[in-house]
């Protein structure tokens, strides 16, 4: 025991502490890679999971590009269909417009000429008619006609539009435009082409008013030419209540029926709004 004992106390400090941290390091070590194993083997075990839930994600991710392309795709042909809605409405509108016009909806300016017709200041001779002294519907009438045949392009009298419904009638001592009662001196205005006048004048159905009315019972006629002449909108009904569009031809006896001709309707005037 003794000897044991001497031993020992001649093994040198540094060796002992060495051995102890050999011991301890070892220790470590050992623990370590203890540790390690159920790491690598929880690792190893989930990574097939992880591998196929990426793929699966990685799956949709394709899926949803495809269908953005096609979404794209269906986005641009909804355009083009747009776009040839849009043309399609548009032409509607040029289209709409035009026949605004062509029904007087519309106002209108530019050079033309007015023409005033006044009631003659003659004494009535004895025998005579007093309304042979005074404007008429029928004077207003074939001012108008002698208008549109001569090229204008828009008439009103007295600020009533006139259109192809427009009825020019006498009522009492005024003269009935449309739904208007207008009472004299009667302003027909309209526009037309620079020589409107001219053509105007140089008409045989004007030429022979004029001797007619002008002359034979001093009907006051007369004219004046505008670098601009303002024609209103026609502000009256536009719906029908009597008229209908004729029935399209079709085979069988009821067709015959539906295709029987209107009766002509009379000249401006007889037509009522």
């Amino acid at each position: 025991m003794s000897t044991l004992s001497a031993r020992l106390r001649a093994i040198p400090s540094w060796q002992i502490t060495l051995g102890l941290a050999l011991l301890a390091l070892g220790f470590l070590i050992a623990a370590q890679l203890q540790s390690e194993t159920p790491r690598v083997r929880y690792t190893t075990q989930e990574r097939g999971p992880l591998v196929q839930t990426v793929l699966t994600l990685q799956t949709q991710q394709e899926q949803l590009k495809e269908r953005i392309l096609a979404l794209r795709d269906q986005i641009g042909s909804l355009e083009q269909q747009g776009q040839g809605s849009a043309a399609l409405v548009r032409d509607l509108n040029a289209r709409l417009d035009q026949a605004r016009l062509a029904a007087g909806l519309v106002a209108l300016q530019g050079p033309g000429l007015v023409l005033r017709l006044e009631d003659s200041q003659r004494p009535v001779p004895p025998g005579g008619a007093a309304s042979d002294y005074l404007v008429s519907a029928r004077d207003v009438r074939t001012v108008v006609e002698e208008l549109w045949l001569a090229g204008a392009e828009a008439v009103a009298v007295n600020a009533e539009r006139v259109t192809g419904s427009t009825a020019i009638l006498d009522i009492g001592n005024t003269v009935l435009v449309n739904s208007a009662y207008l009472a004299p001196p009667y302003d027909v205005a309209a526009i037309g082409p620079p020589d409107l006048y001219d053509r105007l004048s140089h008409s045989q159905g004007f030429v022979d008013f004029v001797r007619a009315r002008a002359e034979a019972f001093g009907i006051s006629v007369r004219f004046a030419e505008l670098p601009d002449v303002a024609i209103p909108a026609y502000a009256g009904t536009v719906n029908l209540r009597y008229a209908r569009p004729l029935a399209s031809a079709s085979p069988g006896p009821a067709a015959g029926a539906s295709e029987q001709p209107a009766p002509a309707s009379p000249g401006t005037g007889s037509a009522r709004p």
